[in-house]
């Protein structure tokens, strides 16, 4: 079975709910130009030093020079970066040596043959890929959170040729990721609004979700 990651952890509550449904790892957001799940930079740093390893704490950061990025997860001090839009200033790896220890994942936004190229380039340069269906094209770009769908023979063409681990966002629920896991094939999976109602994390979803992910 993939690794899970739930996202948009809200709450100390939520994070002990993920973790005791079967959770590998947290996603904590911080501030986004749009989509669900925000929390303060205090919260993330609560939620991230009181959850127990080997759960990974993820800081989604939209934030896109290396010094900024940097200056970030050193105040929250979560164990793995999230980096959720393109580098404009700074390398990863300065990146690397600035936060010794700590994983970096980036987002590739899956729209079109061109996310393949973009993905194969950045890969060798982090610890994973996660393939999420945003568009920071837009006017008010879109980073994650969108409960959408994207082109998943796009991604399994990245999975395979990659050679990192790659998490699949984008839309999962109980009712589809079987067929995801089988479409794509993987190392993880990312959720957020899939297993939840009202904006809550749902014990019952998330029930649903890990049962249908293991079968």
């Amino acid at each position: 079975m993939p690794k899970v990651k739930i996202c948009c952890i809200s709450s100390q509550n939520e994070a002990g709910m993920a973790i005791q449904a079967g959770a590998d790892a947290l996603g904590l957001v911080a501030e986004m130009p749009s989509g669900p799940g925000v929390i303060s930079d205090d919260l993330i740093r609560e939620i991230a030093l009181s959850t127990p390893p080997p759960i990974a704490t993820f800081l989604l950061s939209s934030l896109t020079q290396v010094a900024s990025l940097i200056a970030h997860q050193r105040k929250v001090g979560a164990n793995t970066l999230q980096i959720v839009d393109a580098l404009t200033e700074g390398t990863y790896a300065e990146l690397r040596a600035g936060l010794p220890g700590v994983n970096l994942v980036q987002v590739i936004h899956v729209i079109d043959e061109k996310s393949i190229d973009e993905a194969l380039s950045i890969a060798p340069m982090v610890d994973a890929l996660l393939l999420d269906s945003g568009n920071p094209n837009l006017a008010v770009k879109e980073l994650g959170g969108t409960g959408r769908v994207h082109n998943w023979a796009l991604s399994r063409q990245i999975v395979e040729q990659c050679g990192k681990a790659v998490f699949l966002a984008g839309g999962l629920k109980p009712e589809n990721v079987k067929t995801a896991i089988d479409a794509v094939q993987p190392w993880g999976l990312d959720l957020c609004s899939g297993v939840r109602t009202e904006g809550k994390l749902d014990p019952w979803k998330l029930e649903a979700f890990f049962k249908a992910a293991k079968d």
